[in-house]
């Protein structure tokens, strides 16, 4: 299945101040996930951020909050995104109305990123994790994460796949918003 730029919606997961400097490849990831965010903005793809015990590992990291502007951004406790109330419910109210793939990005890849995504795949939404947007502490972590979600159903993609999806073609109006984007 391909992603839709009229189905999809975007979830960035826990992208925070204490978080993100112990991920590997975290600059990498951060990156990617601020290019999703531009993309959905000029696509009109709802996005959505959550934050794990802000108190604790703090807010999410800045570039990614300027990034994403006005758009929610929930407080959780569970590791799943797919497990907070505030967050599923939304994330259900826009699949009624027809955004029924989540796209998801961001850390830690084995933890909070692969049980929001399964979790959602329970809630019969089509999930992709984007590979290059996500990060974690250790490789293997993140490896054994994307091992355990192809084999759960759910599409391991990279940034560049979400963007040419969801746009489609060339030539368009949208094609020129985005050229800076495309890789």
């Amino acid at each position: 299945m391909m992603m839709s730029a009229a189905r999809t919606q975007l979830l960035i997961v826990d992208m925070q101040e204490r978080l993100m400097p112990s991920m590997v490849e975290g600059e990498r990831a951060l990156a990617n996930a601020i290019r999703l965010v531009k993309a959905a903005e000029i696509l009109a793809i709802p996005a959505l951020s959550s934050e794990q015990y802000p108190q604790g590992l703090g807010p999410t990291i800045a570039p990614l909050k300027e990034a994403m502007g006005p758009a929610p951004r929930f407080e959780k406790l569970s590791f799943s995104a797919a497990a907070d109330p505030k967050i599923a419910r939304h994330i259900r109210d826009e699949a009624t109305w027809g955004r029924d793939q989540i796209v998801l990005a961001g850390v830690e890849t084995h933890v909070c990123v692969l049980q929001s995504a399964l979790g959602f795949r329970k809630m019969g939404l089509s999930v992709f994790v984007v590979a290059d947007a996500a990060a974690a502490h250790a490789p293997e972590s993140a490896a054994l994460a994307f091992h355990r979600l192809r084999s759960a159903g759910v599409a391991v993609v990279d940034s560049d796949m979400a963007l040419f999806e969801w746009l489609g073609a060339a030539g368009t109006p949208r094609f020129k918003a985005m050229r800076s984007l495309l890789k």
